[in-house]
């Protein structure tokens, strides 16, 4: 199962998300990607992270086979040139980055050669 759902007027639909989700993660797996405001991803940081700015994205994952994505898309805007990326192009390597999480990745090289991998297999840019 995958939803998606959004507290915010605007942000990418038109990008494969479920495809992808399943490539990373496989079909079973149970997710919820929602976009958030800068208000509300502020709060879910400083509530469930103890950090207090406002994240790109954060993951959550709820049991082995579900999980939760919040994407703040104010946030990617602001940051995708930095990425030599289009905003909804950030807002899709965002969206791997979770969903590598979710998998159980950490930051670091193994990482960032995934990314660069599902990047080039959904002709993300």
């Amino acid at each position: 199962m995958f939803t998606v759902s959004s507290t915010v007027l605007h942000y990418p639909k038109r990008i494969p998300y479920e495809r992808i989700k399943n490539s990373i993660l496989g079909n079973h797996y149970e997710l919820s990607l929602v976009f958030v405001g800068t208000k509300r991803a502020t709060a879910l940081n400083e509530k469930f992270r103890n950090k207090n700015y406002t994240p790109n994205v954060l993951s959550f994952p709820l049991t082995k086979a579900v999980g939760e994505i919040v994407i703040c898309p104010q946030i990617a805007k602001s940051e995708a040139s930095k990425f030599n990326l289009s905003p909804n192009g950030y807002i899709a390597y965002l969206f791997i980055h979770g969903l590598l999480h979710l998998k159980g990745h950490d930051h670091g090289d193994t990482m960032e050669k995934m990314e660069r991998k599902y990047l080039k297999l959904f002709k993300i840019s």
